[in-house]
């Protein structure tokens, strides 16, 4: 029975980790709650049945065997640093911090510790990611050649909580959204070693003052982050990446797609499709059914837990989520000096 602890018990906690490990009676167990807002705190303390609430995060870490992190990213690097330090397993939602060098810090601590160390990027359990990452592995696409990465959403900026806060957050549409549909691309891909990066960013839509917005109010004047990003990767193995990402596009429709192109079949990850020639004829497949749950966050967690218990290896591996940030970062620095990034 693994005890974890829930470290800051705002909106994603109670949409997926909360729930989730509270389906998982037969190995876990929801021992400790700990949020700033101790009446919240205590109210989902309640609704979990949870015995241990603390506001101070440390308070719990000799009644745990792991935490799960949920705080605004700023907190990220800090409580995982510490949570390893005392030798706890760490589940930590992405992005695994506010940059690469914090990044760097949490791997280190996770290997001289010898604990777990799980970044929350969810859309590798997904259905069709699993399927895509079984047929990259079978060699069926051989060598990939471009990949196109589009994380877009219409007109929809998150209008609560601190996602348009920099100092707390870090950036907007590319470190909050984009960054699944990277992280995806890349493990897909077996993470290969960038060699240039050339990025853009933009806030235009969102400090116009008068952006139409279906997810609440925005207020133009404390809007710090980026509502749109793009970039350009290219890789020592020869491949590429095009990656765009937003909460307010001008688009018809929301859209994530990862799309993967070799030299001898291309798939799209969403929705799953594999392209390829057979018999002299271009043939598309496309499967009838697809196994698997619905939502990636229960496998996300059994797979948290077999890693924590010894009984699995972590599909999420701190280093690959380090790279995620070090890419981040490099499109960042590229939109502020207008140049390219050389790894």
């Amino acid at each position: 029975m693994l005890r974890i602890g829930v470290i800051g018990v705002g909106g994603i906690a109670q949409a997926r980790h909360l729930p989730t490990f509270a389906n998982m009676k037969d190995r876990v167990k929801i021992q400790a709650v700990s949020d700033i807002n101790s009446e919240l705190a205590q109210k989902v303390a309640t609704e979990y049945d949870v015995p241990v609430v603390v506001q101070n995060y440390e308070d719990m870490f000799d009644q745990v065997d792991a935490v799960t992190i949920c705080t605004p990213n700023k907190f990220h690097a800090n409580i995982a640093i510490a949570a390893l330090e005392a030798g706890k397993h760490v589940l930590c939602e992405k992005p695994m911090a506010l940059s690469a060098q914090e990044a760097e810090k949490m791997v280190e601590t996770a290997k001289r510790t010898g604990k777990t160390l799980f970044i929350g990027f969810h859309y590798r359990f997904m259905k069709e990611s699993q399927a895509a990452k079984k047929i990259m592995g079978a060699g069926e696409i051989g060598k990939p050649l471009v990949v196109r990465v589009e994380a877009l959403r219409r007109r929809k900026v998150p209008g609560w909580g601190v996602f348009t806060n920099k100092e707390l957050q870090g950036g907007g549409s590319l470190i909050d959204f984009g960054c699944h549909h990277l992280d995806l691309a890349l493990w897909l891909l077996g993470n290969p070693e960038p060699v240039e990066i050339s990025g853009a960013t933009y806030q235009d839509l969102s400090t116009s003052g008068d952006l139409v917005n279906m997810w609440g109010d925005i207020d133009a004047s404390t809007f710090e982050v980026d509502d749109h990003a793009t970039a350009f990767i290219r890789f020592r193995n020869g491949a590429s990446l095009f990656l765009e990402t937003s909460w307010a596009a001008n688009v018809a429709d929301d859209k994530e797609s990862v799309r993967i192109s070799g030299d001898k079949a291309g798939l799209d990850v969403f929705p799953f499709a594999v392209y390829q020639s057979k018999h002299g004829l271009l043939v598309d497949q496309v499967p009838h059914w697809l196994p698997g749950p619905d939502d990636p966050s229960i496998l996300q967690a059994a797979n948290f837990v077999d890693s924590c218990l010894g009984v699995g290896e972590a599909i999420v591996k701190p280093e690959q989520a380090l790279q995620t940030s070090r890419i981040i970062d490099a499109i960042y620095e590229s939109s502020l000096t207008g140049k390219s990034v050389r790894f």
